[in-house]
């Protein structure tokens, strides 16, 4: 069998390097995608509850309530937790049982989350997008409203973050994907710090 050639070896390396470099620039943009959406929704939790505050302020005190104001908050507030979920991911701010994933070494880590990722998190969120497709089409094509009488119009945008939030899970899990792939390649250092394991991607 022959040996490959010199310069056939050293393209095939090139070829590999290049494809490393663009992995960790996809886990890169992922992350800071996620990170710039992530911080910017987390202040609809600010305005859920001041306007929670506000209704409860005119219920007991004014002996009144505006109907929109309290479809308002829990909006806001349904809203930011589905913005929020793929930054939530990157963090590793979700409820995880890691009895076996804490302790690890980052190569255990990154054979775990591969596992998860392809077998749990990507088949989920194709189902949810299967599944909540018509749900949210056919809330834009009624130009759905709440259903309370007086209630806050625009049902329909609040819905469309279902679809939101599954494109940023997925987005998250194919970026954990690729972060797994560079470390078992030994290529993690191609990540910035903050998107590496261990790192402070908050």
């Amino acid at each position: 069998m022959r040996a490959m050639p010199a310069w056939r070896l050293r393209q095939a390396r090139e070829r590999k390097a290049d494809m490393m470099q663009a992995l960790a620039f996809f886990v890169s943009t992922i992350g800071w995608l996620n990170t710039v959406i992530g911080r910017a929704f987390a202040w609809l939790s600010l305005g859920a509850v001041l306007v929670c505050f506000t209704v409860v302020v005119q219920r007991y005190l004014f002996d009144t309530t505006q109907l929109w104001m309290q479809d308002l908050y829990v909006w806001l507030n349904g809203a930011m937790f589905m913005a929020v979920a793929g930054y939530a991911l990157l963090t590793e701010g979700h409820v995880r049982v890691d009895i076996f994933y804490r302790p690890g070494s980052v190569r255990r880590k990154a054979v775990l989350d591969l596992i998860g990722v392809l077998i749990f998190l990507l088949p989920f969120c194709a189902v949810l997008a299967l599944w909540s497709h018509e749900y949210v089409a056919r809330s834009w094509r009624l130009f759905e409203a709440s259903a309370n009488p007086g209630g806050m119009p625009g049902l329909f945008i609040l819905k469309s973050f279902i679809t939101l939030f599954v494109i940023l899970v997925s987005l998250q899990g194919l970026a954990m994907l690729g972060r797994s792939v560079l470390v078992l390649s030994g290529r993690e250092s191609l990540l910035p710090e903050r998107f590496r394991y261990g790192g402070n991607a908050a």
